[in-house]
Order: C-alpha cells, then sequence, then structure tokens
C-alpha cells in the first residue's frame, strides 16, 4: 500500500492543480481556490484516520481537529453568535475530535475497513458540502468536490500499490480490493456507514433544493371553506 508520503505528495498536487483551475478558470476567487485547493490536500489523507497510533496519524489528527474547530467558529458567528461563545465551541470542537475522535476510532476502526470505501468517501464530500458556510452552491459543491477528489487520490493510490510486477508476471497482493469497494467485511460496519451515507445524502439533496420534503395533505373529505358573498355587497359594473 502507499506510504503517508505519497498519499500527501499526490493530494497536495492535485490540490494545486484543483484550487488553480478553480480560481482561474472557473470564476472562483484566489481564496476560495486556495481553501478547495487545502480542502484537496487534506482528503488525500483522512481514509488513514483508522490506522494504527503513529506520528502521522496523530499530525492527521491535529490537522482535521483544527479545521473542524474553525468551521464551527465560523459557523457561530455566521448565525450571530457572540465571539466570546464561537471560540469556546472551537475549543471544545478541537479536543472533541483530536482526543475524543481519535480515541474512539482507536478502539473501534478497523484499517482497510469502511473508511476506506466509496460510501465514505461520499459520507466525505456530503459532510464538507452541510457544514462549509457559504450562500453560494457553487463554493458548497467546489469544496465539496476538493476534499472528494482528495479522499478518491488515496483510495486509487493504494489499489495501484497493491499491484506487485516481478518481471513479465503481475501479482496482487492481498490488500488489492481493500480500498474501492462498496462494502466491507464486517456487517456492523457496513451497516454503521450505510445508515450514515442514506441519512447524509437525504440532508444533502434537501438542502441542495434538489430533493422537497413531503408536506402533510390534507384528508381527501374534507374541502377548503366557502367564502360567500356578504349581503350587503354592492356590485359594480
Amino acid at each position: 500500500m502507499a506510504g503517508y508520503k505519497e498519499h500527501i505528495s499526490v493530494s497536495g498536487l492535485l490540490g494545486i492543480g484543483y484550487g488553480s483551475v478553480a480560481s482561474l478558470l472557473m470564476g472562483f476567487t484566489p481564496t476560495q481556490g486556495i481553501l478547495a485547493g487545502v480542502l484537496t490536500w487534506i482528503g488525500g489523507m483522512l481514509p488513514d484516520l483508522d490506522s494504527e497510533t503513529g506520528r502521522p496519524i496523530k499530525e492527521l489528527f491535529s490537522l482535521t481537529a483544527a479545521v473542524a474547530s474553525f468551521v464551527a467558529m465560523r459557523s457561530m458567528i455566521r448565525v450571530g453568535t457572540d465571539p466570546d461563545t464561537a471560540i469556546l465551541m472551537a475549543v471544545v470542537t478541537y479536543a472533541a475530535v483530536r482526543y475524543g475522535a481519535a480515541a474512539i476510532l482507536g478502539k473501534f476502526a478497523v484499517h482497510r475497513g469502511m473508511f476506506h470505501s466509496l460510501p465514505a468517501l461520499i459520507i466525505t464530500g456530503e459532510s464538507i458540502f452541510l457544514t462549509y458556510v457559504s450562500d453560494s452552491y457553487a463554493v458548497k459543491f467546489l469544496m465539496a468536490g476538493g476534499i472528494s477528489l482528495g479522499f478518491l487520490s488515496h483510495l486509487i493510490l493504494d489499489e495501484v500499490y497493491s499491484v506487485e510486477r516481478k518481471g513479465a508476471k503481475i501479482r496482487l497482493k492481498k490488500s488489492s480490493g481493500t480500498a474501492i469497494k462498496w462494502f466491507g467485511k464486517g456487517l456492523f460496519g457496513n451497516a454503521v456507514a450505510y445508515a450514515i451515507l442514506l441519512t447524509m445524502t437525504y440532508i444533502t439533496l434537501v438542502e441542495s433544493g434538489i430533493l422537497v420534503p413531503m408536506q402533510g395533505v390534507a384528508p381527501a373529505d374534507q374541502s377548503p371553506p366557502v367564502q360567500h358573498a356578504s349581503p350587503f355587497e354592492t356590485i359594480r359594473r
């Protein structure tokens, strides 16, 4: 499988290209292009959140926690929260992701489980679309596309490194097929992943205006009240 340096190098180069195209050819601002490029770079590391403990994983959790805390603080300020509360929320978010999420994943997550899968890729993109604060759907899709592109690069790179060539012979390693997949081995992991995916997809479709929630329908035997003309009303011709 590809190493940590390979993943951050490939996703970093993709981020530079993605951000440049967004700002130079697609009409987005340079700041938006840079942010999209950074998210692409971060996305290339996210699947390894379920890996064994080590310095790269600690750095990845720290980076993810920092991004999450800034997003939380920006959202709080946007809805009119006072600065002190927004800063407190950022601190709480950082601690929850950096230590709480790390402890939970370290205990329950399995390396090359559903974190390395296409459902996880979709969930990641939808999470950014829903949490990135912007009045423009185009900007939200840009950011979601960036992190999804980086995530996908990680999965593809892992599959590429699972192919071993010895002379004219090509052999697949045991890790082949464990990155780009729709289902993992564990029933519980699959159930949790698809429950999150279906929920996130429904919320995303509603938020983007593609899907309209069903409204309550009045019973068929009830008709709107009939408004009778007042006997004192004068008809003008």
